[in-house]
């Protein structure tokens, strides 16, 4: 591992340590409790010395008498100990990985919408599941084996060591050899961690789409291609953990094939019979319990590396989400309530991923009050035009402003409390219709503002029919409504919002013809006196636009009125009249 890599890996440790020491008391009481735990192996060990020459051999009724006594003060200190211990750092840890999930949630809604089109829902929920229980592992499981194990070594090689310095200093000759081992199989681990966890997140994935996608699965017969697309990652992901298992299975016997080594050497020196005339029964007895417990933490702590490097893997994937740049909001600028005036000044964008510009050269002024419809083929730039206007994306070149202030100069906040947005896909929570229609900083809104907004969406008629009315859960994605339901209540939440500016992108498309037509209604009441950008499929539904831009391949090449852009007989118009034809057809 280069110095980089480790410098990182001890970046990323510390930084979940020093989660944990937040809670520095509770985190000090399960340290006192681990230590008392390995006090207690210890004493065990030690206790063994006086039951055999005192208790056996020499009969001694006053220590034959204290023996039992001292036998259950250890083990209830011991109890005690190990609830203490492992409660204490097991608070620490849960609330370790509550912040940690609250610092990667809050960062999801700081993100930029660029991170979320190059980044699968089944990747970041893996991040939220998967991987945070590896950091709990970490900071929990092997920090108790690493403390507690750690002293209890330490305890019983001081007692051996008072016991016979000579015999355990042929015992350490082992360590070594371990530490070596231990070496080989951390950076093996720490690989295959990262590994797994990259084929969960695909796991994830997989499966996420395959639930969103049933209708398209199920009929365009995609189901053996799915399945085959899952199995392959489904096997590649219990390769990868059949790597970790044999690295593990392998690792743990060699330590013990060294450390019996190292015992059988101690054995078969104790046992010469110049070594039973100085070693009483008692202390041959009690180095042999010495080092029966002194097995188990070795053992721990050298399996303790996989919980550790999974953690350290864990916590590198949940960091790098956390350290992520949110997305830019430098400006200061706020204003209660804006005119509307919008103008778009030598704008062009490009993706991070794309070679070319999605926008090239954009110049366009609305002025306040109006209504400009944006129409042209599929991926001409509509509505990544108009995602530019709320900073969903920034521009690449020129400068977009609102009031003749540049949108950069305003708060982020500030500037999308003045803009409502309906979309194509439409966003529905898993509550209430009320509190989707009311939804965030509308949140303080009463019911009869809810109602009154519905009611110019033509919405209210079926929410008063649902079984709780406004009080009625939607369901996940608002999948018990109807397309036009939920199109009709994102509509009511943009109504409700009173915004200057209102971005509207095919926010028909999913109605039927006859809500189309109560909905056209309640749109021109609602653009009266706003700023209205309008993104249509249907031209039929923006003749009476103010304007009328037409973009091809991200230029505007033609812009006027219904009637104006008809007699140019261009873009406009062709677009116009084989929507015509097939409506005709």
């Amino acid at each position: 591992m280069g110095q980089d890599e480790h410098n990182a890996v001890g970046q990323y440790y510390r930084r979940l340590l020093a989660l944990a020491f937040v809670h520095w008391k509770i985190f000090a009481i399960s340290i006192v409790g681990m230590i008392l735990v390995a006090g207690t192996d210890t004493a065990l060990a030690a206790y063994m010395k006086p039951l055999m020459d005192d208790g056996f051999v020499n009969r001694d009724m006053e220590t034959i008498r204290q023996l039992p006594l001292i036998l259950v003060g250890i083990f209830i200190i011991r109890v005690f100990a190990i609830f203490i211990s492992m409660y204490c750092i097991s608070w620490v840890g849960r609330k370790v990985i509550m912040v940690l999930r609250e610092s990667m949630f809050s960062k999801l809604l700081l993100l930029p919408k660029g991170f979320y089109d190059n980044a699968t829902s089944g990747e970041i929920i893996s991040k939220f599941t998967f991987d945070v229980e590896q950091v709990a592992n970490a900071s929990t499981k092997a920090i108790t084996i690493i403390v507690r194990d750690t002293f209890t070594v330490i305890g019983i090689l001081a007692w051996m060591f008072y016991l016979s310095f000579s015999l355990t200093l042929i015992l350490l000759t082992t360590g070594p050899l371990i530490a070596l081992l231990v070496s080989y199989v951390t950076k093996k681990f720490r690989k295959l961690s990262k590994r797994i966890q990259s084929s969960i997140g695909d796991v994830s994935r997989i499966v996420e789409e395959s639930i969103k996608a049933q209708i398209v699965v199920k009929v365009f017969g995609g189901r053996n291609y799915e399945a085959s697309q899952f199995e392959k990652i489904n096997d590649q992901n219990r390769r990868q953990n059949m790597r970790m298992i044999a690295t593990q299975a392998l690792s743990t016997p060699v330590i013990r094939l060294i450390v019996g080594i190292g015992l059988a050497v101690i054995i078969y020196l104790v046992t010469k019979d110049e070594s039973m005339n100085i070693v009483t029964p008692g202390t041959f007895a009690s180095y042999m319990v010495s080092l029966t417990f002194l097995f188990g933490p070795v053992k721990r702590l050298a399996d303790v590396n996989v919980d550790l490097q999974r953690g350290i893997a864990a916590a590198e994937s949940v960091f790098r989400l956390i350290d992520l740049e949110n997305e830019a909001d430098n400006g200061r600028y706020t204003v209660d309530r804006v005119s509307g005036n919008i103008k778009f000044d030598h704008v062009g964008f490009q993706y991070s991923t794309a070679k070319e510009a999605a926008l090239t050269d954009i110049n366009l002024e609305v002025k306040a009050g109006e209504t400009v419809a944006f129409v042209g083929r599929s991926g001409s730039g509509k509505s990544t035009l108009l995602h530019l206007l709320p900073r969903l994306y920034d521009v690449s070149s020129g400068s977009i402003s609102l009031d003749d202030h540049d949108i950069r100069d305003f708060n982020l906040e500030n500037l999308r409390s003045h803009i409502a947005f309906v979309g194509q896909d439409v966003v529905l929570f898993n509550d209430t219709v009320a509190h989707n229609i009311a939804y965030g900083s509308m949140r303080g809104a009463n019911i009869e503002q809810i109602q009154q907004a519905a009611k110019l969406a033509h919405a209210d008629e079926f929410i008063s029919e649902l079984n709780n009315g406004y009080q009625t859960i939607v369901g996940e994605r608002g999948l018990m409504l109807s397309g036009g339901q939920r199109q009709r209540i994102a509509i009511a939440r943009a109504l409700l919002a009173n915004a200057p500016v209102l971005i509207l992108d095919e926010a028909t498309s999913a109605l039927d013809t006859e809500s189309e037509r109560f909905i056209q209604s309640s749109l021109e009441e609602l653009m009266k006196n706003r700023t209205t950008l309008v993104i249509a499929h249907r031209l039929s539904t923006i003749e009476n636009a103010d304007k009328i831009v037409v973009l091809d391949a991200g230029n505007i090449v033609e812009t006027g009125t219904h009637q104006q852009l008809l007699e140019k007989d261009g873009h406009y118009a062709a677009l116009h009249k084989m929507q015509f034809e097939n409506q005709s057809g």
